[in-house]
């Protein structure tokens, strides 16, 4: 197999050149060039014809968001962001980039090469294996309901790489009469705040990251916070979150499949399930908990997905009961909420 071919882009010298040195110490990755601006990743794109781009956005002349806003129609290229605590992380997604890393504070060496291999050199592997541009998101709001009421209902999505963006073209759908929803979005502390509070600027319904004790309510939807496993509580007639830190699950904290399966315990028959695009097998397992105590499931299908993973192993093991392009997913599950007793 060949490595994968990366320019790095970032307007510090310093931290272009650890950069392109500890990607080099992976077999797999390979550094044709670095650049310091847009202006030099632009010509250095059409030299090297590179698999992969990571790309700081913070740069003088051009900023990674308008050059990624001008590159995509011309050079589509799978692009991971680098990127300290920022909200211009999620336009950056939205310009076409396929994830982001948190940027290190400690640019030491021993902390430079930890972050490189247990963060990057991951979000590049995927990222190598994208095809980018290759789907649109609706920009029609298509789904909501007749006013109707979900009493006792439950929503649960799952999503990890493409999934700030798949998310958003899902909940941006949602009326104020959708059940109480809670989601995982695999992402660092932090920046769940920052995209629940997006989110809640662009959407109809209210959303929030989510807090301990916090009451699932119509309307309301809570995106789990970037450190801690968030499970759903049943107290009664009501639902309630409870998040708390704990040992990574499918190597992640959050997990969707735990989040999946308190709401397979939780809600059962009463819940909706949705699993969307992202690399690995998180989620699957819970999913097919979720449909076993009678929930109703969806999966994204392979053609809309960034990366078709966790959906492929969710249908793989027969957890999916419908596969669903991203454009109609929120319409199916207001067809299922509608459908139910």
């Amino acid at each position: 197999m060949k490595p994968i071919r990366v320019l790095v882009v970032d307007d510090s010298m310093l931290f272009r050149n650890m950069l392109s040195q500890l990607l080099e110490q992976d077999p797999m990755i390979h550094v044709v060039a670095a650049a310091a601006d847009p202006y030099q990743a632009r010509d250095m794109i059409i030299q090297y014809e590179p698999d992969v781009m990571t790309l700081d956005i913070e740069m003088p002349r051009m900023n990674g968001i308008e050059f990624l806003r001008k590159l995509m129609p011309q050079h589509p290229i799978p692009t991971v962001m680098i990127s300290s605590l920022n909200s211009a992380v999620f336009d950056a997604m939205a310009a076409g980039a396929v994830d982001f890393v948190d940027k290190p504070q400690n640019t030491g060496s021993d902390s430079m090469y930890s972050w490189v291999k247990s963060e990057l050199i991951t979000k590049i592997k995927i990222a190598s294996t994208v095809k980018v541009g290759r789907y649109k998101i609706a920009n029609e709001f298509k789904a909501g309901s007749a006013g109707r009421t979900y009493p006792g209902k439950v929503v649960a999505i799952g999503a990890s790489t493409g999934g700030t963006e798949a998310i958003y073209s899902v909940v941006r759908q949602f009326n104020v009469d959708i059940p109480g929803t809670v989601i995982v979005q695999h992402m660092p502390p932090g920046f769940t705040k920052m995209y629940a509070d997006r989110l809640n600027n662009q959407c109809r319904v209210a959303v929030k990251e989510a807090e301990s004790g916090d009451l699932l309510e119509r309307g309301k939807v809570l995106i789990a916070p970037g450190d801690r496993h968030m499970r759903l509580v049943r107290s009664g007639t009501t639902y309630r979150v409870d998040c708390k830190k704990g040992e990574k699950v499918n190597g992640h904290c959050p997990s969707v499949d735990v989040l999946f399966k308190s709401v397979a315990s939780s809600a059962a028959s009463d819940a909706v399930g949705v699993i969307l695009t992202g690399m690995g097998g998180d989620g699957a397992m819970g999913l097919k908990a979720m449909r076993k105590a009678g929930a109703h499931t969806i999966g994204q299908d392979g053609q809309s997905c960034v990366v078709y993973g966790m959906p492929k192993v969710a249908y793989d093991i027969g957890a999916v009961e419908y596969q669903v392009s991203l454009e109609n997913i929120a319409s199916k599950v207001y067809n299922i909420l509608n459908s139910m007793p």
